[in-house]
């Protein structure tokens, strides 16, 4: 089905901006509502269920080397009940497609393209993304290796420029209301750290198999760090009016001023947020695209890319009526459903293989 290898690294990358291409954006005014001037501390905390994740994900590839959850769920719980966990798995990835698919439309047409209709904007990202995911994982890794310096370069820059106008005692009083409300504050970011599970489909095609657990937990650190300091850096900005902006990032980079001639950095925030989605989207769509074909038993999965690229444009209308109900989703919904499919679900089946496992070699040393 998928002829493809990749590196740990590659794998790395394409993890890195599927989780902190959307975190930036609208998470430090969620973590703010709830833990307010500790917010930076919320990713400390929610990064634990990144960790976790990540080792059940590998544990469960320990299990079974050479496939995804798609499969092996059929083994672990049995042929029909794998299928319907199967089926529930696709039908969680293909609408957060959908859903991802329609914050990028959102925050395109908000910011930058008013006159645009959403729909060109969401079909015409779906639409390269086609392309990418239908030449299989060895070139989306390749691609994720090319994309994610382009990422990182310009968001260093980025904090370099806004270094000069930082107002350091915004971060005080440090757990001035003790430690729950950081706790409350992580349990948004810990639904975008529990997508670290996808690495449960890339591990398979991993070159260097056991190099995945240890670059997935480096990605873990990478992205924890990575929302510490965009955190850090909004709460030095806007300080206690963090949670009222929709986009504390994207207000950050408007006070940006030097000399009165390096200014309006804004589009520079957007072409790199672009390039994050494009990765972010291709992982899922990829993913979406793979478990499916899977589920059905297919030799390939290229013949379901484009029927799942129209369902996803199709979800991201469906989904979230509108941005309201796009950011009510993103702090009610999408937290829970995130960590219960990726990580207790996945726990589950973990603790159910060993334990069969356990069973077997009793049995078969008897």
């Amino acid at each position: 089905m998928e002829k493809g290898k990749i590196s740990s690294l590659q794998m790395a990358f394409m993890m890195y901006p599927t989780i902190v291409a959307t975190a930036i954006l609208g998470v430090p005014s969620i973590t703010a509502k709830y833990a307010k001037t500790d917010l930076w501390l919320s990713p400390i905390l929610a990064s634990l269920i990144g960790y976790v994740t990540v080792y059940i994900a590998y544990k469960l590839h320990k299990l079974y080397p050479k496939q995804t959850v798609i499969q092996f769920s059929e083994q672990i719980i049995g042929r029909i009940p794998g299928k319907i966990l199967g089926f529930l798995f696709l039908f969680f990835y293909i609408p957060i497609t959908g859903q991802i698919l329609r914050s990028y439309g959102e925050f395109v047409v908000d910011s930058f393209l008013v006159n645009t209709p959403i729909s060109v904007i969401m079909a015409s990202m779906v639409f390269l993304c086609a392309f990418i995911v239908r030449g299989g994982i060895e070139v989306l890794g390749r691609a994720a290796e090319l994309f994610v310096p382009v990422f990182i370069f310009p968001l260093c820059i980025f904090f370099i420029l806004i270094s000069f106008d930082l107002e350091f005692k915004n971060i005080f009083p440090i757990l001035g209301d003790g430690i729950m409300p950081p706790i409350k504050g992580g349990i948004v970011p810990g639904g975008w750290f529990s997508e670290f599970f996808l690495m449960v489909f890339l591990f398979p095609f991993l070159a260097d198999r056991k190099k995945g657990m240890k670059y997935g937990m480096m990605t873990v650190f990478a992205v924890m760090m990575t929302l510490v300091v965009v955190n850090l850096m909004v709460l030095f900005i806007l300080g206690a009016t963090t949670s009222s902006k929709v986009y504390p990032l994207m207000s950050v980079s408007r006070t940006i001023s030097l000399a009165d001639f390096f200014e309006h950095v804004e589009s520079g925030v957007m072409a790199v947020w672009i390039v994050g989605a494009f990765v972010k989207i291709s992982v899922f769509y990829y993913v979406a695209a793979l478990g499916t074909a899977q589920w059905l038993n297919l030799s390939d999965y290229r013949p379901v890319v484009w029927p799942i690229g129209i369902l996803i444009v199709e979800f991201s209308f469906w989904s979230l009526p509108s941005s309201m109900e796009a950011a009510r989703n993103d702090v009610i919904a999408f937290p829970i459903q995130g960590i219960l499919m990726q990580t207790i679900i996945p726990l589950v089946l973990l603790v159910i293989a060993v334990i069969r496992k356990r069973k077997r070699k009793g049995i078969d040393s008897s």
